[in-house]
Parts: C-alpha cells; sequence; structure tokens
C-alpha cells in the first residue's frame, strides 16, 4: 500500500506473525490513504479544491444621488437572461459609481464571481492591453501564470470556458473600444456586462448590447448631493440661490461637487455665498477644454487649490507627474525631496480635500480629471528643471525598489546593471522579508515601474531604461506578462545600445527572446539571439558569452536539435572559463535533452548524470530533480522501465519537496503511462490523481481532461494521456 507523503509496507521480520506497519513520515501534500491489509484495487478521488468566488467590484459611493432611474433601467434590461449595458458620458458624470452600486445592490447574484477590469488602470502601464484583463480574471479563478495561454484567443476561449456553469458580473471600466468588452463577454447563460465609457461605442449594439448616455446631475440633485456631503443646515444657512451657483459651476459632475463640498467642511468660516462666487470669478469657472470628446472643470479644482496650504499644493502639483496611477507615501515624499513623515501628512490634507483618494490596497491615486488639473498647475507654476529632477527622483526612488525586488526574488542571478549594487544599508533595511513579498510588490506596482521605464526614455535616461527592464526579468520570470516584457525589453535592449553598453544590450535582447519563443515569433527570436551573440563577444564578458550561446541553444532545441547540441558546447566552454558551476550544470542539463533529441542516447544519460552531480554538489535540488526526470526520459527510451520509474518517482518527490508542483506534474503524467504500459491499475491512478490535483489547484486546462480519464478508468474513451515531456519545462535556467 503506497500512499502520496510516505510508504505503509507489509512487516514481515517477526516469524509467523504478521503485522502491518502504518506510518506516513515527512511533509504530505495532497491525497493520503493510510489502511491495513487491502484486497482488491484502490481508488484515489482526488477532491477538487474550493477556490474562493471572485468579489472584485470596489464598493459604491456613500453619497449616491438621482441614478436611481438609470438602476432601475439596468434591473429591466438585464433580469434573469442577463446582457451587456454600455453607460457612457464626460468624465466625472459618475458612470463608474452607478455600476459600482448596481454591483453593490446585486450582491449574491452571481454565483460564478464579480469580476471588475480598469482599462484606465491597464492603459496607464505603457504595455498594458485587453490581454492582460482578460489574464486578470483567469488570476482570480485561479488560473496560475504558468498556465495562461501566449495569445488573446486562447485567453478568451479559457476564460468563457472556466466561467460556462455559472452565472459572473463583469464591470469593464473606463474602456476605449469595443473589443476590450468583446474579449471578456462570459460563456454561462444569465451573466451580466456593466462597461462604462467616455464614447457610446455603438458598434456593440451587434453584440446586443444597450446603450445608456449618462447625463450631469440636474440642479436639483446636484443639490440634494452637496446638503449630503456637508449636512443640510451648512447648505440651508447659505441660500438656495449660492447652493445653486455651486451645483451650475460643478457642471453638475459629482467628482466636482465633491471637491468643492471638502472646501466648505475643511474651512467652517468659509459661506456657502462665499464659495459660490470664488467659482464665479474665476476666468476658467467652465474651462470647456476639449480634447477630442473630452471636457474637464478646472474652476472647482482651481478654487479647493487655492485654499491649500502651501506644502500640500506643492505636493498635490508634483504628484501630477507620477508615472503611472498611483503611489504611495515614500513615492509622494521621493517626488517632493521631503521625510515621509512629512509627505504622509501633506497626503492627508489632500485626502480631506477630496483631491486624492485612498485605494484598496493603501496607496493613493487622483481621478482622471484631478490630475490634469495638477498637471497644469505644475506646469504653470513650477519651471522645467524643477519638473524634471522631480520625475527624476520618483524614477529613481522605483528603481531602488524594483532593485530590492530583484535582489529579493533572484537573489545571486548574473546582472549586468548595477541598480542592486547601489543599494546602500538604509535601502537594503528596508527591503522585503522574503521572495513572495517581493514578487508580489513588483505584481502590485508593474504599471507604475513600466510608466517609470516610459518616462525615462522620453526624457533620455538611457541607464535607467535599461536597468529598470533588467530588474523587471525578476517579475516575468516568474509572471507570465508576455506582451509587457516584450515592450519592456525591447525597449531597455535599445536604451542600452544608446548608451553604449554591448554587455546590457546582449543580456536585455537574449532575456528578450523568451517571451518571443513564448508566442511563437521564432525569427525574431533569432534576430534578437544572433545579435545578443554578437554585443556579448564585443563585451568580452565570459559569462554572459556562455548565458547568450545558452539561451540561443533553447531556441535550435525549437528548430534544429542537432545545432542545439553544437550550441550548448560552445556555451560550456565559456562557462568552464568563467568558473560558474551553476551554469556548468544547467549547460550539461541542455546539452543532454538535446542529446536525447537526436537520439545520441548514452551521451545524453551520461551528459545529464554530470548535470544531476553538479547540481546536487551546489544544493539545488530543483534542478536536479529536473536533471533526474530527463535521466528517467532517457531510461525510458532504452527500455529500463523499472529504473526509469525509480528515477521519476525520486524526481517527483524532490520536486514536491521544493514546491516545484507544475514540474512535478508532468512526471506524474509520465508514471502513469507507464504504469498504464505495465497494466498497473492502482499505479496509474494514483499518479494521474495527483497530477490532476496539482492543475485543478493551478487552474491548468489540462485538467478538465485528467479527470475526465479518471472517469474513464484505465483504457477509457480518450486513450494514453497526452503528458508533456517530464525533460521539458520552461523554468530560468540563466545564472
Amino acid at each position: 500500500m503506497v500512499t502520496e507523503g510516505g510508504v505503509g509496507v507489509r512487516d514481515d521480520e517477526e516469524a509467523g506473525v504478521e503485522s502491518v506497519r502504518n506510518a506516513v513520515g515527512g511533509t504530505v501534500h495532497g491525497t493520503v490513504v493510510q489502511a491495513g491489509v487491502i484486497q482488491g484495487d484502490v481508488r484515489v478521488e482526488a477532491a477538487r479544491p474550493e477556490l474562493p468566488v471572485p468579489r472584485q467590484v470596489p464598493p459604491g459611493s456613500p453619497q449616491f444621488v438621482d441614478r436611481e432611474p438609470v438602476l432601475a433601467a439596468i434591473d429591466g434590461w438585464m433580469g434573469d437572461g442577463g446582457g451587456l449595458a454600455v453607460l457612457s458620458g464626460l468624465p466625472g458624470v459618475g458612470k463608474s459609481a452607478t455600476v459600482r452600486r448596481w454591483a453593490q445592490e446585486e450582491r449574491g447574484r452571481f454565483p460564478g464571481g464579480e469580476f471588475y477590469v480598469d482599462f484606465a488602470e491597464l492603459r496607464a502601464q505603457a504595455g498594458g492591453d485587453v490581454s492582460a484583463g482578460v489574464s486578470r480574471c483567469l488570476r482570480a479563478l485561479g488560473v496560475e501564470d504558468r498556465y495562461l495561454p501566449d495569445t488573446l484567443g486562447e485567453l478568451t476561449g479559457l476564460l468563457r470556458t472556466l466561467t460556462a456553469d455559472k452565472r459572473v458580473l463583469m464591470v469593464l471600466d473606463d474602456v476605449t473600444e469595443p473589443a476590450q468588452v468583446r474579449a471578456l463577454l462570459p460563456g454561462a447563460p444569465g451573466s451580466v456586462v456593466l462597461a462604462t465609457s467616455q464614447a457610446m461605442l455603438g458598434e456593440l449594439l451587434d453584440d446586443g448590447a444597450r446603450l445608456m448616455p449618462l447625463e450631469p446631475l440636474s440642479s436639483e440633485h446636484g443639490l440634494q448631493l452637496l446638503r449630503r456631503l456637508c449636512g443640510p443646515a451648512r447648505i440651508d444657512e447659505g441660500g438656495a440661490d449660492a447652493a445653486g451657483r455651486i451645483v451650475a459651476g460643478c457642471g453638475g459632475l459629482p467628482v466636482a461637487l465633491h471637491v468643492a463640498a471638502a472646501r466648505l467642511v475643511m474651512h467652517p468660516r468659509l459661506t456657502v455665498a462665499a464659495l459660490a462666487d470664488e467659482l464665479a470669478d474665476d476666468r476658467r469657472r467652465l474651462d470647456a477644454l476639449r480634447r477630442g470628446g473630452e471636457r474637464t472643470v478646472s474652476a472647482v479644482f482651481g478654487v479647493a487649490y487655492a485654499g491649500l496650504p502651501a506644502p500640500a499644493a506643492r505636493l498635490y502639483r508634483l504628484l501630477g507627474l507620477h508615472p503611472g496611477r498611483r503611489w504611495d507615501v515614500a513615492s509622494a515624499a521621493a517626488a517632493a525631496g521631503t521625510t515621509a513623515a512629512h509627505a504622509a501628512e501633506q497626503l492627508d490634507v489632500l485626502e480631506t480635500a477630496s483631491l486624492i483618494a485612498m485605494t484598496a490596497d493603501g496607496r493613493y491615486e487622483f481621478h482622471d480629471l484631478v490630475r490634469l488639473h495638477a498637471r497644469e498647475q505644475t506646469v504653470r507654476e513650477d519651471d522645467e528643471a524643477e519638473r524634471t529632477a522631480v520625475v527624476a527622483r520618483i524614477v529613481d526612488h522605483l528603481l531602488t525598489r524594483a532593485a530590492q525586488a530583484d535582489l529579493a526574488v533572484m537573489g545571486r542571478r548574473m546582472r549586468i546593471g548595477s541598480h542592486t549594487d547601489r543599494l546602500g544599508e538604509a535601502d537594503r533595511a528596508t527591503a522585503f522579508a522574503d521572495r513572495q513579498e517581493a514578487l508580489d510588490w513588483l505584481d502590485a506596482w508593474r504599471g507604475e515601474l513600466l510608466s517609470a521605464q516610459q518616462t525615462a526614455a522620453e526624457h533620455g535616461w538611457h541607464r535607467r531604461v535599461w536597468e529598470l527592464a533588467e530588474a523587471l526579468t525578476a517579475l516575468f520570470l516568474n509572471r507570465r506578462y508576455l506582451n509587457d516584457w516584450v515592450r519592456s525589453g525591447d525597449l531597455g535592449a535599445r536604451h542600452a545600445a544608446e548608451d553604449g553598453n554591448p554587455a546590457a544590450e546582449a543580456r536585455l535582447r537574449t532575456l528578450l527572446s523568451r517571451p518571443l519563443m513564448d508566442r511563437d515569433e521564432l525569427r525574431r527570436a533569432r534576430r534578437e539571439l544572433e545579435s545578443a551573440v554578437a554585443r556579448a563577444d564585443e563585451s568580452g564578458h565570459t559569462l554572459l558569452r556562455a548565458s547568450v550561446r545558452e539561451f540561443y541553444g533553447r531556441y535550435w532545441d525549437r528548430c534544429d536539435p542537432a545545432r542545439a547540441v553544437t550550441t550548448y558546447e560552445e556555451a560550456m566552454v565559456y562557462y568552464r572559463a568563467a568558473g560558474d558551476e551553476r551554469g556548468i550544470a544547467i549547460g550539461r542539463y541542455f546539452m543532454g535533452c538535446a542529446q536525447q533529441a537526436v537520439g545520441r542516447v548514452e551521451e545524453a544519460r551520461a551528459t545529464l548524470q554530470d548535470a544531476y552531480d553538479g547540481f546536487m554538489a551546489i544544493d539545488d535540488r530543483r534542478m536536479g530533480a529536473r536533471a533526474l526526470a530527463a535521466i528517467g526520459g532517457v531510461l525510458r527510451g532504452l527500455g529500463r522501465h523499472a529504473e526509469a520509474v525509480a528515477a521519476l518517482e525520486e524526481s517527483a518527490t524532490m520536486l514536491r519537496e521544493r514546491g516545484a508542483v507544475h514540474y512535478e506534474a508532468q512526471i506524474c503524467e509520465t508514471l502513469a503511462e507507464l504504469a498504464e504500459e505495465r497494466g498497473d491499475h492502482e499505479q496509474w491512478r494514483r499518479h494521474l490523481a495527483r497530477a490532476l490535483e496539482i492543475y485543478e489547484a493551478g487552474g491548468g486546462p489540462r485538467a478538465v481532461h485528467l479527470r475526465r480519464r479518471l472517469e474513464g478508468g484505465l483504457h477509457g474513451p480518450d486513450g494514453a494521456p497526452e503528458g508533456p515531456d517530464s525533460a521539458g519545462g520552461d523554468g530560468p535556467g540563466e545564472p
């Protein structure tokens, strides 16, 4: 009787007595069976993991007026059959607040989850696109990055598959084109999609959309909102006429009314009539500044800005220059060149004035209209040299934090940039607690980091551009943001060339080949690698020359395995010259896999054994396990099945101990194939159940196939499993 975590073995050592040792040693992951003597087959069923239902839609504003007819209209359109509605209108008119309120009132109606995608946030990421929005929803459904498909079509198909059984709500904020909505239409009948946009998006009528233009608040309802925000007594004592002039000055836009009300609340001696006069006297009272169809109201923000203390007013202006949409206290301090404590005080003032808002993750953001106003003020009041210095401080702060995260995630990997070397004791003291915390930070700040890289490029700060690209690789090697990786890597490589740094250019073009191959852009990947080889040789950096050739070999693995062997041999020459033990082991590992692919089986076995010994000598048990799995594949090809099973079993155990369950699942499928070949039903089911458990926990698409196989039995209708090669994988192999 075999368990997942240990072995219960019949013990016949005592003469004439049959006993059972029933103990489990070590850490157990997954299904465990403990029993005495068993007659007949053992059936192991993998339980489906219970994932939290996504509830992503932010809460609506408690101060909500005059949208009840809109909410009722949405109710009437949707009914039990679901549907698609597009709310359009001016910035700040309350589109987002309306759909959030509807979602809040309908919470619980959607058993499949409530999803939220902010396309304004994605656009601010200098590379974020609709694929990123679909990927975000898939992650909320439990799909891990390693299982995310590469193309938008495949991502969309997987989302519809995973939302086919239960009704879901999809809230899509600040949409600019119909394709963004179409890619996120869910699969289950009765699902609801609510999109907001400044444009009407009439093209979506073909998709059955209902279009609802949202008008500014009427005078009556604007006055109602003002009374709620300030208190009825304060507004009534000022007179209906004065309050009405404030509503008119705000153009009926809720965002402007919130700012005007905050000014009255912050300044108890300021009368309603005086505020109305301030708005009336402002020459830009309804600054109908048009860009396309966009109109902004600046008078209210100008009055609120004029009432700020000087330090808060300065921070307000400078935050308009911050890359991306969000910032924290440390970023604000970098912008202002002050201490974090001083910045926190000014942020409190700005939040009280309703000019900024705190987000769910503890950071801050502007409303788009307020950000535009802040930028206008800094252009008007701060000279170009000061604005440039502010941006440089913010970019450097973000680069420092990215360097800290890079160090925590990737350890002592080879780097061309000095972004981690420049970290002082104070920087290291504020570093991340562990690798996961650093990786999560990179993920959360991805938009700001990409925007900072783009901003640095616009200023011609070449070193900052390519160092940010290299630091962001720590995120991209672990999370599948392929489009962002390509854009960031390409930008970094070009600026490394402009910087006259062939080593940095070679490194970034090498890393750029990874997402390109994942996207099946093999021709471009080859061009990047050929250029990288030339630049690496020009640099004279021995370890870099080895790493570039290793990556080039991985390209040839896809296209010409015989040439891959030759390329890996070249890489090994440089790894040995550099004295890099891990690089030597990695080179041997990939070379052994390539030798097996071209039929040089005995050579492959010896090379992979050397790789395994090398990894174990430096205590890299994760890569050692992968080498051992590859050895198991070679032994299987030689017909030595018992030895293959032993190697694969040991490899799976080592990978489970290291948390590398993705590779463990691949090996389990191979072990299931071997069990099927010898007709061992119990072992076939055990290994396939473990693979299924891993794929379901990570949201892997293969889970559906494996569950069907288990339900069909050993010789079910689907035939043999389609397990991937146990020696394969895409884990980072560079030093």
